[in-house]
This record gives C-alpha cells, structure tokens and sequence, in this order.
C-alpha cells in the first residue's frame, strides 16, 4: 500500500496527461480555465495542454498527500516533503513559464537528492539509512549494509541520469511513459536483483 501511495502523484500526472493527450481542444479548454482561476494566463495551445493538465494534477496530488498524511495525525515523511518542495518548484515553473523542460527536470532532481541524502548522513553523520529502514525485516552481516547503502544510493543516480536522457532524446509521450512504468519497473528489478543477491546473507532472527 505504501508502494501504491507513494505513486500516487505520478499516476495521476500520467493518467491526466493521457486523458487530455486524447482530448486536446477540450483539455485546452480547461487548463485554461484552471490556470486563469489560480491568477495565471489562460492562453493554452492544444500542444501544451496534456503537459500542464499532468502537471496540475501532480501538484494537487502531492499537496493531497500531505494534508492525508497530516489528517490521520502521522508524521510527514521528510522525502514527502522535498517532493512537495520540488513539484512547487519545477512545476509552478512550467505552469508559469509554459515550458515543460522544468517538469522534466524534476525526477531527476528528486533521485539525486535521495542518493546524496544516503551518501552524506553515512559520511557526515555515521547514519546507514538504508539500515535503519530495513534492518528489522532483512538481517544482514555487518559489513553488507554499506554496500547495500552505496548500492541505493548509485542506483538513484542512475535513475536521475536516466529520466535526462529519455526526457530529453524522446517525445514527451515516451518520456511520460517512462516516468511510470520504466521507474517502477526498475525499481522492481532492482529490489529483485538485490533480494536474490543478499538471500545467502540473511540471517534468520532467533
């Protein structure tokens, strides 16, 4: 479920923008609308408006995240919170600028925050958060979990080195695509990889 949730922006900007890529005079329309609500220009070519609708929505849907997540009275994941900072960032850019360069940026930036958080506290602060996320229902040896630590950490910034190049050498649409099911999918590739790696180490709790 926290899988699932953790998504939920982004499967939103992707079902947004789908929905409006095939109802582009109508989506048009309606980002115009909404922009012009919230004080921006209304001017909306057909072209722009799958990327600003997508845009829109996972603004709405992090910002949604937040107030769930405080609403239950649980505490909000700091990540969640950079998340939020960054979408603000780049997509009020691109909603502002018209130019979707700056949502395409925003993954990247993301993943590369998350690899350099896991590098420094280890390096600065003598913290493995990879550790501490995952020591109860995985027990390893010692001396794996800075490997596994550095492993995260080099897997993010491929994964932000990676959205550039599809963001940046395809169509939109593909890059759209990708965002959802390339990302997940790796990410699932990856902690299979990993899992089947680190079996012969794990050490049953007594």
């Amino acid at each position: 479920m926290k899988f699932l949730f953790d998504l939920f922006p982004v499967i939103l900007f992707f079902s947004a923008f789908k929905v409006a890529e095939g109802r582009a005079d109508a989506a048009a329309s309606l980002a115009g609308s909404l922009l012009g609500a919230i004080g921006l220009s209304s001017a909306v070519a057909a072209a722009q408006a799958p990327i600003l609708l997508a845009t829109l929505a996972a603004i709405v849907g992090t910002i949604g995240q937040i107030t769930w997540v405080m609403g239950r009275g649980r505490k909000v994941d700091g990540m969640l919170w950079v998340s939020l900072v960054l979408i603000v960032v780049f997509g009020g850019a691109t909603l502002i600028l018209r130019d979707e360069n700056f949502i395409k940026w925003k993954p990247t930036v993301l993943y590369w925050v998350i690899a350099l958080v896991l590098l420094g506290s280890t390096a600065f602060f003598g913290r493995n958060l990879i550790r501490k996320m995952m020591e109860e229902q995985m027990p390893l040896p010692e001396f794996l979990w800075g490997r596994l630590n550095a492993a995260w950490a080099g897997f993010f910034f491929v994964m932000g080195a990676l959205n550039l190049v599809i963001a940046f050498n395809f169509p939109t649409p593909v890059w759209v695509n990708f965002k959802l099911f390339g990302g997940m999918g790796l990410m699932v590739l990856f902690v299979m990889a990993q899992t089947l790696m680190l079996s012969k180490h794990i050490k049953e709790k007594p």
